[in-house]
């Protein structure tokens, strides 16, 4: 596989990778070196990625806890804590290695350290191959609202290895599937097709070119203000959706791919009845999405509370909120504005 060059950072695979991040940590003469992980990545991801890392470097080990739930401020201060008590300064790497919770919230750590230290991403998970660990967005959560407090900070380097996938139960390679089909629909409608036969896929390749797109779109648009928007089809209302059973009780946790993939069906209903997107293609969205995920039954006396949860989405302005959504396949208009009943039609329809 290739390198990407990202805006201020390469994107490396597999062996070329480790040499890579090797040199990196020489050439900058760290101080020390601190790897980020979770209890699953410590057992099925440490003991891989150690013998590939040759440096004489102190290197210093700290295990949060896995899940959604523990993305947020409470875990970022007990990670500066321990950094500062085992004597990092800002001369210190901080390696992520992990899933999007890790690399968001590892970068977030990093950025804000004594005003800011290098970090270098290791995405082990393939959501986080083909998204979470590349595009400059760090940040944890408020409460259950996504994302809310963050930075864009880039990574000196990310580190790509499929092998990592093979400790990934389906379930969690399905949710990154999620943001493969969001670069079909919106930028590259290959990928869609490619897609279908899900036992036959060409990971690699699906995995390269995911990151080659999220590059080619953040190189254009850093900081989110036009074209990097596309990047978040399926996502306001999936967001809310998440959110709304990561705080219910009574209710099953979604992973992150299956609340967008239902986003992504309510959000291509949308279009086709404010912007005239081919009811062909919603049903073939619909279909590719329900043959992959599990069906979700939307309780309606759930709909006011996931409504309520939308109004906190942080692309909203002016207590307005904001939709992706489609004029064609690889044709996005930015910045619609949705009704509530219109919103609420769309679940339905993914209901039915």
């Amino acid at each position: 596989m290739n390198s990407i060059q990202a805006a201020s950072y390469p994107v490396h695979f597999q062996d070329k990778a480790y040499v890579e991040l090797s040199n990196l940590i020489s050439e900058n003469n760290y101080s020390m070196l601190f790897i980020l992980v979770d209890e699953h990545t410590l057992e099925d991801c440490y003991p891989k990625f150690i013998p590939n890392l040759k440096t004489d470097k102190q290197i210093e080990v700290i295990e949060i806890e896995s899940g959604e739930i523990n993305k947020n401020l409470e875990t970022c201060i007990g990670v500066w804590n321990v950094i500062t008590e085992l004597g990092g300064d800002r001369k210190s790497l901080l390696i992520t290695l992990g899933g999007g919770v890790i690399t968001d919230l590892g970068g977030f750590v990093a950025s804000c350290f004594k005003r800011g230290i290098d970090f270098v991403n290791i995405p082990t998970t393939l959501l986080s191959m083909v998204d979470a660990s590349v595009g400059g967005k760090t940040g944890v959560d408020l409460g259950v609202l996504k994302n809310q407090i963050g930075v864009f900070a880039n990574p000196e380097m990310v580190v790509v290895d499929p092998e990592y996938l093979a400790t990934v139960p389906e379930r969690e390679m399905k949710s990154g599937m999620a943001e493969i089909i969001k670069y079909g629909i919106t930028y590259d409608l290959a990928l869609l097709h490619e897609i279908r036969d899900y036992k036959y896929l060409n990971l690699h390749h699906l995995i390269t070119r995911s990151i080659a797109i999220k590059n080619e779109v953040v190189l254009q648009d850093p900081k989110e203000k036009n074209i990097r928007k596309i990047l978040n089809f399926g996502h306001t209302l999936g967001h809310a959706i998440e959110s709304f059973y990561l705080e219910s009780a009574d209710k099953e946790n979604l992973t992150h791919g299956e609340a967008i993939a239902i986003g992504m069906v309510c959000e291509s209903f949308i279009s086709a009845e404010i912007l005239g997107f081919p009811s062909a293609n919603v049903t073939e969205i619909k279909n590719i999405i329900s043959d992959m995920y599990p069906r979700i039954k939307l309780q309606k006396a759930d709909f006011p509370s996931i409504m309520a949860l939308l109004k906190h989405d942080k692309k909203n302005t002016n207590g307005q909120v904001n939709f992706v959504l489609l004029n064609a396949y690889e044709d996005c208009k930015l910045d619609c504005i949705v009704s509530d009943a219109l919103i609420i039609a769309s679940m339905e329809y993914y209901n039915e």
